[in-house]
């Protein structure tokens, strides 16, 4: 299982360390470095974060504040020089409340922490699985649209709204995010390749360098953020 994270913090040498801790641990893989709640409030929108190592007295919007602001909160470590924060941090449901200077076993401990609640969640939610989904429904142009699962080759980002493609109709637009739809997907059969592509991996004939080809004149781009876990679904079916 690998947990995706951002590191939040508006000093320099602090982020840096951060995310040098990050990358020592095995789980955990960082997508991006913010100076600020404003550059992670960009990320979130394009990526589907895991986990959040936030500071919170930065200028313009202070980490809790922003925290508070999600709809769907990632899991939150809090990391601050200031001890003040510390009640409030938990009322927010935060993993856990780091005080600087931050050593290396301390960011290790939270990451385990939110590696067992992330197992925990998904052991349960395989418990809860009577049937397998094989279909979704979206709504477009007024009307409920049933796709099957097997049927998507790929869906696009364009801004508001994503395009579904598939084997046998046209393509099917609605008003949702990549992110929204990423979190429907089950995972063994779908892969986010680029912010603004998810794949069928079943679908994929051909492979051109950085890119997956699709009906011989579509071509997806892999991006670095994506390209190391496409690498490993390549190897592993690899002959």
């Amino acid at each position: 299982m690998m947990i995706r994270c951002i590191a939040v913090d508006d000093e320099p040498l602090a982020v840096k360390k951060m995310a040098s801790y990050i990358e020592k641990i095995p789980f955990l893989e960082l997508v991006a470095e913010c100076r600020s709640a404003f550059e992670a409030m960009n990320v979130m929108k394009d990526y589907s974060i895991q986990l959040l190592f936030i500071d919170i007295n930065m200028p313009d919007l202070n980490g809790m504040d922003f925290v508070k602001s999600l709809a769907n909160k990632p899991y939150i470590v809090f990391t601050t020089a200031y001890s003040d924060y510390a009640v409030e941090g938990f009322q927010v449901d935060a993993v856990d409340y780091l005080l600087k200077p931050i050593a290396f076993n301390s960011v290790l401990k939270a990451a385990n922490k939110v590696k067992n609640l992330l197992e925990l969640t998904t052991n349960k939610q395989k418990e809860s699985k009577t049937t397998v989904t094989n279909h979704l429904f979206v709504k477009s142009d007024y009307k409920m649209i049933r796709i099957e699962l097997d049927d998507i080759k790929y869906i696009e980002s364009q801004h508001e709204y994503i395009k579904i493609h598939t084997t046998n109709s046209k393509p099917v637009l609605t008003q949702l995010s990549l992110k929204a739809i990423e979190e429907q997907l089950p995972t063994e059969q779908f892969m986010r390749v680029h912010r603004s592509y998810i794949v069928s991996l079943k679908r994929i004939a051909l492979v051109d360098r950085n890119r997956i080809v699709f009906d011989g004149n579509v071509y997806i781009p892999i991006s670095e953020p994506y390209r190391e876990a496409f690498q490993k679904y390549i190897d592993k079916n690899f002959v």
